[in-house]
């Protein structure tokens, strides 16, 4: 199997007349984890969007050049946004889990994609939430509602109910940005182990957060990429000025 699961070539995308990604050029490996990091409105999750299409919502998005998972050029015509979007699972900054128990969060999407079996979802609840680090909190409250649960509880509930529906890759758009140190550090446990099975790019304004998780990060600004590359590298002896002065504060 190819190592590479995502590649960008000179791709560009604009909201209207504005451009919000300028030639971007990165590659994917598969089963790591990829930081994102850069000042606010440099494009990085525009970029994570892009990936699952969600920027296709908004009437004046369009894109130039190639984006390809798994060697699919995703805006090709006929493309499946709804099988792209399984495929890819996004996790937003704010939790947003279902008004429902905890169970029914996570068997939610399997049982519309048509799984109905009880046992089957009794253990993908299980799983999801082993591997999002929630069970042992959770496992004798399933049938509470999710939003009796923490913040971090939430988010990592908000992880585990993408798990459930099996995807390959996992998106996450500043997932820590509103939680305490502790909670963080959970969710980053998470990832670690979760990278053996999964994709994950990481978009994060706490450059510590990407030190701490991210195999390669890539840092952005203005729309484009400066440099990627080994996290150790970009955060000891990065190739380009912009990208010490943003991770020394120096600006952004």
């Amino acid at each position: 199997m190819d190592t590479i699961a995502i590649k960008a070539e000179n791709f560009n995308h604009f909201f209207g007349q504005f451009q919000t990604l300028k030639n971007i050029n990165l590659e994917v490996q598969r089963n790591e984890i990829l930081g994102i990091i850069g000042p606010s409105g440099s494009g990085k999750s525009t970029f994570l969007r892009s990936l699952n299409r969600l920027n296709d919502l908004v009437p004046c998005s369009r894109v130039e050049g190639l984006l390809t998972i798994d060697g699919r050029n995703i805006y090709a015509s006929g493309t499946s946004i709804t099988e792209l979007r399984r495929k890819l699972g996004i996790v937003f900054a704010t939790p947003v889990p279902l008004p429902r128990s905890i169970y029914e969060n996570i068997i939610f999407g399997p049982k519309m994609a048509g799984v109905k079996d009880k046992v089957t979802l009794d253990k993908l609840v299980r799983k999801s939430l082993e591997d999002t680090a929630i069970w042992e909190e959770v496992k004798d409250r399933l049938s509470t509602s999710a939003l009796k649960l923490s913040g971090g509880q939430q988010q990592r509930l908000c992880i585990a109910r993408i798990l459930a529906l099996k995807p390959d890759f996992i998106l996450l758009d500043e997932p820590c940005s509103g939680l305490d140190p502790i909670s963080t550090m959970k969710i980053e446990e998470s990832l670690r182990m979760l990278k053996k099975d999964y994709t994950i790019i990481i978009v994060t304004n706490n450059t510590k957060q990407a030190a701490r998780v991210a195999d390669r990060t890539a840092f952005f600004l203005n729309g484009e990429m400066i440099e990627i590359g080994q996290t150790e590298k970009i955060f000891t002896v990065p190739k380009d000025q912009r990208t010490d002065d943003y991770i020394s504060g120096r600006f952004g």
